[in-house]
């Protein structure tokens, strides 16, 4: 195999689990990579009480203490951008490019946690003679993180560097399928000086994650993955009284006018629905056109026809999740969908393993068809195309959605611009930009059924959820009483 066995991480040591095994299969030929461990609960247990260890000593150093720490943790993940790559492109199946660029938006996640200590330092007001209140931000204790499969290194720094910055202690849960990336964030924490104990690992499936809700000594879980899984987590976790904060699905919109800049749009566009083969809670799912359009589609096929599997385009996760791409490819059709772009028929690279699960970019005109856009999110490269003649009825299409994550509208005009930014419900907008990230210290968050919980996941909206706030009030000199608060 390409890489060891996968073992837990818990209190600074990797450790094996009594747990049954299961199998990393690399998605660009199919190979199995390594195998992980499926946890048990005395796993979990173990972690969780290292965990508890490691509080008292790590949550009682300065906030600007900690800071040190990753401070060199962000050196090391720079020193090995090009290692954590490959390994992302292995077990992922993600093109270099896009595995690098996830390795760099994790440095900057990480540059936010390290400017945590000037974010939290608090206020304080004398508000009487002789009387001062001030607040203070104080960690939670044992804190956990379940990430999925499609960013095996960006998601998990949505959250640890914050949480630990902040003074907590973390268990992560990365996705069974993409383990090994998890591995090595432990040990360049390790490196980094991170005491034993404040970071741990355990592998596992479902079972994890309902133990990880229900234990008692765990205050606050995010979670990133699907919709209808997001919301077990979510309701499971907080009625065991425990902080939640779950990200789910994505259908989002682009909306192009005729007036937009046809090289920036289908540039963007394209981008937007293939980048990372569509696996992403940001990709463009719907492109509704507006008015005369015509002339920038065809330059996004035109730019979709170069993306090539194998070569420029990554594979899909697992030859099942093709399986499901697919079949609501053929499902379209067989509704009246015209396929302007067949993935399905594309030919892979003579550079790429044919045992690779992949899947070309595919788009499809919904003009004509007998049925409307189905709901659900495809979560592969795959872009419907709905024609209107006004952008109220564009506005509208979006608005009909049970998702709230992301929305772009592509246009020359600032007018129109504003006016789609204010009326979309969406948590995050772009203006001729494909995919609306926000950049730190700005946070990451969608509305609806997109996100469960209050706050983002990331940026200072993250601040919050890591931590309660103490209120103190004070009096140290004898003082005439001037009013009710001496």
């Amino acid at each position: 195999m390409k890489y060891p066995e996968i073992k837990n991480f818990i209190d600074g040591k990797f450790t094996s689990s009594e747990g049954k095994k299961l199998d990393v299969t690399c998605p660009l030929n199919g190979e199995v990579i390594s195998n992980v461990p499926l946890s048990t609960i005395t796993d979990l247990d173990k972690a969780i009480t290292a965990a508890k260890k490691a509080f008292p000593l790590w949550s009682g150093l300065t906030s600007k203490k900690r800071a040190e720490v990753l401070f060199s943790y962000r050196a090391i993940l720079k020193k090995n951008l090009n290692e954590l790559a490959e390994i992302i492109h292995y077990e992922n199946g993600k093109n270099i490019s896009d595995a690098t660029a996830e390795v760099e938006k994790s440095i900057e996640l990480t540059e936010f946690a390290c400017s945590v200590p000037q974010i939290i330092s608090g206020d304080i007001m004398k508000v009487s003679e002789g009387v001062t209140c001030r607040t203070e931000y104080t960690p939670l204790g044992v804190v956990a993180s379940i990430t999925p499969f499609n960013f095996p290194n960006m998601v998990p720094h949505w959250t640890i560097p914050n949480a630990i910055a902040l003074g907590n202690c973390m268990i992560l849960k990365p996705s069974e399928v993409v383990p090994v990336t998890a591995v090595r964030i432990a040990e360049m924490l390790k490196e980094a000086g991170l005491p034993d104990g404040v970071f741990n690992i355990v592998n596992g499936g479902k079972e994890i994650v309902e133990a990880i809700c229900d234990h008692p000594d765990i205050k606050a879980i995010s979670f990133v993955g699907s919709t209808d899984v997001a919301k077990i987590v979510y309701k499971r976790s907080t009625s065991n009284l425990k902080r939640s904060l779950t990200l789910g699905s994505a259908k989002n919109h682009l909306i192009v006018l005729s007036d937009a800049n046809p090289d920036l749009s289908a540039t963007d566009i394209t981008a937007s629905f293939t980048g990372t083969a569509g696996q992403r809670c940001m990709a463009a799912s719907v492109l509704i056109a507006v008015g005369k359009t015509d002339h920038i589609l065809e330059k996004i096929i035109i730019n979709s026809r170069k993306i090539k599997p194998g070569l420029n385009l990554g594979p899909i996760i697992s030859k099942k999740a093709r399986e499901k791409i697919i079949n609501y490819i053929n499902k379209a059709e067989n509704a009246g969908a015209t396929i302007l772009l067949d993935g399905r028929k594309t030919e892979i690279d003579s550079s790429a393993d044919k045992a690779g699960f992949y899947l070309g970019p595919t788009i499809l005109d919904y003009t004509n068809a007998k049925t409307p856009i189905p709901l659900e999110e495809v979560f592969g490269p795959v872009m419907e195309i709905i024609r209107v003649d006004t952008l109220d009825e564009a506005i509208n299409i979006q608005k009909r959605s049970r998702y709230g994550n992301a929305s772009s509208v592509f246009t020359q005009s600032g007018g129109v611009a504003e006016e789609v930014a204010k009326k979309v419900n969406v948590g995050m907008v772009g203006i001729n930009i494909g995919v609306p990230v926000p950049r730190e210290p700005f946070s990451f968050g969608g509305w609806n059924d997109s996100k469960f919980g209050v706050g983002d996941i990331t940026g200072k909206s993250s601040i919050e959820f890591w931590t309660q706030l103490k209120k103190i009030t004070g009096k140290w000199s004898k003082q005439e009483k001037q009013d009710w608060m001496s």
